[in-house]
């Protein structure tokens, strides 16, 4: 059998796999953080944004905290079975660490269509703006996720490349920890 290169090479003592999907979030930490400062030294300096942040719907966001933590417990099961060499097993928990995904961008969905109903667009002020752009990336991260965790689910369902389950893992528990800092950002903080 043919293995990628990545899974029989290592640099730095790591897997090239592992360190490809460290250096991914390392670049993830730099916009994700930029932005997230920006948020706070901009809400620090304006007093209005606690009225503003009182209309964000803290059970959608409270629901979809419990959502995707609960993914990250299936992303770790998951990685537990692929290590275990069964990738029959990996794949039906990244099945549900996908379907907590798919959960959180739905939720996501019937919020903001409640909120844009409301007038609360991206455009009527920048805590709106902020909320809807911080949100809105990790939204898109949380797609992408969910689409690359396909195509390792089903690699894995055949029991190949299983070392991949821990990389979507990695980078699942990333989306998750953004989520971590955004939901009292945006949501509590009033």
């Amino acid at each position: 059998m043919h293995r990628p290169i990545a899974t029989t090479r290592s640099a730095a003592g790591l897997p090239t796999g592992r360190l490809a999907i460290w250096w991914v979030l390392v670049t993830e930490i730099f916009i994700f953080g930029g932005l997230l400062a920006a948020y706070i030294m901009h809400r620090l300096a304006h007093d209005a944004w606690a009225g503003h942040a009182e209309h964000t719907n803290i059970y959608a966001g409270s629901f979809n905290t419990l959502v995707l933590l609960t993914s990250s417990l299936s992303a770790v099961l998951a990685h537990k079975a692929a290590e275990e060499g069964n990738g029959p097993k990996a794949a039906k928990l990244l099945g549900l660490t996908m379907l907590g995904g798919v959960i959180f961008v739905t939720v996501k969905a019937f919020e903001w269509a409640g909120e844009i109903q409301l007038g609360y667009t991206i455009l009527t002020n920048t805590f709106w703006s902020f909320y809807y752009t911080a949100a809105g990336l990790h939204a898109c991260h949380v797609i992408a996720g969910v689409v690359i965790m396909g195509f390792v689910a089903a690699a894995a369902r055949k029991g190949e490349e299983l070392q991949r389950v821990e990389l979507i893992g990695i980078y699942w528990h990333f989306v998750d920890l953004i989520w971590i800092f955004l939901f009292p950002l945006l949501y509590i903080a009033r």
